[in-house]
């Protein structure tokens, strides 16, 4: 983590993540990347169903495997890269048939590393195996959720899954949220912890920053009028004048659950996180 001289109020407080010792100095591999048009937050008629974005930086979209389903052949880590699409970091990874793919960067996995998919793999960094063959207290990421679909937990930066153990046919996995839960045995994980694992201690310092990241900025309800809020209105720095949080039209936010009831994954859920 890189802080800097307090030169002005805002470099005060900023902080960044020293990318030159953690990265390889190139520029995306052309063929597995893409450009994705930008919609600031409005759906096909304009209309803004996700508030707060808009603008920022240009992006080129990275093409990840997540599957990674190149099942018994060796691939070497060519380069670590940064990826403007997610918090954690992304390795380049050319295999023996002569294929390069991004997957998902662990920590600690380094330039000219050998990594492979397959049931009998070795319990390695950045190795991917199926959870019946991973000893329990192993650290895991890029889990699937159904055998051949892709991963789908543990994803983010700093983000990974404790094995606890078996039963029948399903694994129980502990994840970084605390969530404990249950899944297919049969199911493919990475060994490790997703790359990154400093990306929540960076303090971003000033609002040209957020704005660099497609952030606009974010109005209080209770500085708005009456008209425009449930919180608005009143003399000064007045308290919401309702008994419980709502958002903009009126709806409950504070300790209301948003999980849909009849999921189907909720049978496989343990415990669930900590609020």
């Amino acid at each position: 983590m890189k802080s800097f001289r307090p030169t002005t109020p805002s470099r005060r407080h900023m902080t960044v993540i020293e990318y030159k010792k953690l990265l390889t100095k190139t520029g995306p591999f052309k063929a597995l990347t893409m450009n994705i048009q930008k919609a600031a937050g409005r759906n096909n008629q304009g209309v803004i169903t996700m508030r707060h974005q808009g603008g920022g930086n240009k992006q080129t979209y990275r093409m990840v495997d997540f599957r990674q389903d190149k099942f018994d052949i060796s691939g070497r880590v060519e380069t670590l890269e940064y990826d403007p699409y997610r918090s954690a970091f992304i390795a380049l990874v050319c295999y023996k048939d002569g294929e390069r793919r991004y997957i998902l960067a662990p920590k600690d996995l380094k330039v000219g590393d050998e990594i492979i998919t397959s049931p009998a793999a070795p319990l390695k960094v950045g190795n991917r195996v199926r959870l019946i063959n991973i000893p329990i207290g192993y650290l895991v990421y890029n889990i699937e959720l159904l055998p051949s679909t892709g991963g789908k937990l543990a994803r983010s930066a700093g983000a990974y899954a404790e094995v606890l153990g078996y039963e029948g046919e399903y694994s129980t996995l502990k994840l970084s949220s605390g969530e404990v839960r249950k899944v297919k045995t049969d199911c493919y994980a990475s060994i490790g912890q997703v790359s990154n694992p400093d990306h929540n201690l960076v303090t971003i310092g000033k609002a040209g920053r957020s704005r660099h990241m497609g952030i606009r900025p974010t109005v209080r309800g209770k500085v708005m009028n009456p008209c425009d809020h449930p919180y608005g209105g009143g003399e000064g720095r007045t308290q919401r004048g309702t008994k419980r949080p709502k958002d903009i039209w009126g709806n409950i936010t504070g300790g209301r659950k948003t999980r849909k009831k009849k999921k189907w994954s909720s049978v496989l859920i343990i415990k669930r996180r900590k609020k």
